[in-house]
């Protein structure tokens, strides 16, 4: 996968490839939390919106460099996670899925009244810097390969939390949380963890996209987008490791090669997800490692 992604740039469309990048990392964050936790966020787009905007804010008005930017982006978003958790982690079922959306909705009422994300016209123009000095980001190529380097380094961290002793506790509360306690699991801060570990990640993605495509906007923070994640989790595969990857680069392929159909590319989409729900009810790659018997 790292070689075909290395290549890639030389044939595609390097921009499209940042893009799905970018939800790729967020959907894997994501998909960490409901495939190996259980636990339905339906706000989760406030952590990609709210780092956006941070690192925009960040490079362009006090002139970080990128690096810094996106940095600044991603522990905002862990500080936010750790509150949002705080709040929502006793809840189970529909109950944790509506708080998390009515919380991540009273941040965006925020967001489109500070005056520092410009409202409806967000924050334009970000400038790309040079990272850590050295890379010039202006080169296509050059953003290219750290984009790249920074899904891998995200997407690293979450495929050794999930094999790791921690990860393991994880899917013991996910199957059974009352044994789980039993055994002496202290199972909500376990659940805070992960919630702030996936928030973190996705405010990591957040910030990135921002300085990839110089722009924050109220889109990213909209419920929609927190819709749109679920949708790429189970189209790839709820529970696997590169189904949430694999959803990410369906999705993003499908909006931008239907681009031409305007507001009926949300038909479209909603109308394979149907498909997909009917025919492959493991995700795509939930069907493959079905198929050849070895978990993907």
């Amino acid at each position: 996968m790292v070689l075909l992604l290395v290549v890639a740039p030389f044939f595609v469309y390097p921009l499209f490839l940042m893009k799905a990048l970018c939800f790729g990392l967020f959907a894997c964050a994501f998909g960490l939390l409901i495939g190996y936790v259980g636990l339905l966020s339906f706000g989760h787009a406030v952590f990609l919106g709210s780092a956006g905007y941070i690192s925009a804010h960040t490079a362009k008005v006090w002139e970080w460099p990128p690096e810094l930017a996106i940095l600044a982006g991603t522990v905002a978003a862990a500080a936010l996670g750790v509150v949002i958790g705080a709040l929502a982690i006793r809840s189970k079922g529909i109950y944790f899925a509506n708080i998390t959306l009515a919380l991540a909705q009273m941040v965006y009422f925020f967001y489109v009244q500070a005056p520092f994300t410009h409202g409806e016209d967000g924050i334009q123009a970000v400038p790309r810097g040079m990272f850590l000095g050295v890379f010039d980001l202006r080169h296509t190529l050059t953003m290219y390969f750290v984009v790249l380097a920074i899904f891998l380094a995200g997407f690293l961290v979450i495929y050794r939390v999930i094999h790791s002793p921690f990860g393991q506790v994880l899917k013991a509360i996910r199957e059974n949380e009352p044994r789980a306690v039993s055994l002496g699991y202290a199972a909500e801060r376990y659940k805070l963890l992960a919630f702030v570990l996936s928030g973190t990640l996705a405010g990591l993605a957040g910030g990135t996209k921002a300085i990839v495509f110089q722009l924050a906007s109220l889109t990213d923070v909209h419920w929609t987008m927190s819709g749109e994640v679920v949708l790429m989790t189970l189209l790839g595969g709820l529970g696997t490791v590169f189904g949430p990857v694999v959803g990410a680069f369906i999705m993003i392929t499908l909006e931008h090669y239907l681009a031409q159909l305007g507001a009926w590319v949300t038909v479209v989409q909603g109308l394979i997800f149907v498909v997909c729900v009917l025919t492959f009810r493991r995700g795509v790659v939930g069907e493959l490692a079905k198929l050849i018997k070895r978990p993907l």
